[in-house]
């Protein structure tokens, strides 16, 4: 017998698998469990991922939202059969330490993307740099984001920006909207270097950042980097691995 924590969202797709799988499988704490399978859309693995990391154990999630790219299909049989079965990607989350106004320092994780976004009509004046070269003096804009290979495919590819392997060793930084300079693309960067990203202009252009779907508002600074201490180990069905579903995304990409 395979000990598994089950997490299901609110929806109500989830709350019906919840009601099938209880039936069949008793629901081990974390700590006991084997695996955690996550019953939800993307946003809800997400925000389970940064709660459950802790604990070390492989996620499996079934896809209970719309596009699922992190989950599995959904299934209300066999599970143990497909666990067994499935591949294990191993991937490292960003890590962004913010400073507000006030210098009060903030620590998040991010599976997928780190967003910079104006707090108000105006818009964002940000510098970046990575490592000690400066990558834009000025960007003008609605913000930048800095995605990872595995959030590469989300809001990442929907501002146009590009779709890394999951194996490349690098990270996209992407603007949001840019003003000026207006045809400035972004820029893709080793995910060795510690990416630095300062209000120029706090008072008059506040911004906020977000790790995934947590925000930190009136930021000063903040810095960004690959956090190679923590390792999160997603399973997926075979034949469609996380590194495929990307591979597809790029495909697809190529094509229109």
């Amino acid at each position: 017998m395979i000990n598994f924590h089950f997490t299901f969202d609110k929806t109500k797709k989830s709350q019906n698998l919840k009601k099938i799988l209880l039936k069949k499988y008793k629901n081990f704490t974390p700590q006991k469990s084997k695996y955690i399978i996550v019953a939800g859309g993307d946003g809800f693995m997400l925000k389970t991922l940064k709660k459950y990391f802790r604990f070390n154990k492989p996620f499996y999630g079934i896809n209970c939202g719309s596009f699922g790219f992190l989950m599995n299909k959904y299934l209300t049989k066999n599970l143990p059969k497909k666990i067994m079965k499935a591949k294990k990607t191993s991937i490292n989350p960003l890590e962004m330490i913010t400073t507000n106004k006030y210098n009060y320092k903030k620590k998040l994780i991010a599976i997928n993307e780190i967003s910079l976004f104006r707090q108000s009509r105006q818009t964002v004046s940000i510098k970046l740099a990575s490592g000690n070269k400066t990558i834009i003096n000025k960007l003008i804009g609605d913000g930048v984001l800095i995605s990872s290979p595995a959030g590469s495919t989300a809001y990442n590819l929907s501002v146009h920006g590009p779709i890394l392997s999951l194996n490349s060793g690098k990270l996209a930084i992407t603007p949001i909207s840019p003003f000026r300079p207006r045809r400035w693309k972004g820029k893709i960067v080793s995910n060795k270097m510690l990416i630095k990203i300062a209000n120029l202009n706090i008072k008059k252009r506040p911004m906020a950042a977000v790790a995934d779907n947590v925000e930190v508002r009136n930021i000063r600074s903040l810095k960004v980097k690959v956090n190679k201490k923590i390792k999160i180990n997603l399973l997926h069905d075979q034949g469609m691995s996380l590194s495929k579903k990307i591979k597809l995304e790029q495909t697809k990409k190529n094509t229109r």
